[in-house]
């Protein structure tokens, strides 16, 4: 049974609010494992691109701006992605949908000005570089390539076994 401030919770979480709390906070928006590994591999690709830029639509993780093109590394959870990756919570589903919706939201917004501006963004979704679905590295760096070398106005580089749907989408 869990203690939910102090007091007994029928709820399928082992920790206290105040442990969640502070998981949660740990969590981090930069250099995380999967962004470290696209930065990693345009790196070797002979790519080079700035990190972070707050003066573009949704502060993209990487930007090319001799490519003019504006990368995000999505987590399939927090960008609700419909992939073996992304699983609705158990407990305050209605608050992780609110959530999780707002995300999706938030990352068209920042994608359709983008385009108005004359950037073109791609999504490389978790799911392209951890789990079972995973991308082979050659295939991702192809994928990542063939994007900024072409002239798609919008790319999304998931992994084998996800789905086209994101949470807003249904």
């Amino acid at each position: 049974m869990t203690r939910l401030r102090g007091r007994p919770a029928a709820m399928a979480d082992r920790l206290t609010v105040e442990q969640r709390r502070h998981n949660m906070s740990r969590v981090r928006s930069r250099g995380t494992a999967p962004e470290l590994t696209v930065r990693r591999l345009l790196h070797s690709l002979g790519f080079r691109f700035r990190l972070h830029r707050g003066d573009l639509p949704g502060t993209p993780d990487i930007v090319l701006p001799r490519h003019r093109s504006a990368i995000f590394v999505h987590g399939c959870f927090w960008h609700g992605h419909r992939c073996p990756l992304f699983r609705v919570p158990a407990t305050r589903t209605e608050f992780w949908i609110s959530k999780i919706t707002a995300n999706c939201s938030r990352d068209a917004a920042a994608r359709e000005s983008l385009l108005s501006l004359g950037w073109r963004p791609l999504s490389v979704w978790e799911c392209a570089i951890r789990g079972k679905g995973r991308l082979a590295e050659r295939d991702l760096a192809m994928a990542i390539t063939d994007f900024l070398e072409g002239d798609q106005a919008v790319g999304d580089i998931t992994g084998k076994m996800s789905h086209a749907k994101t949470a807003s989408e249904e």
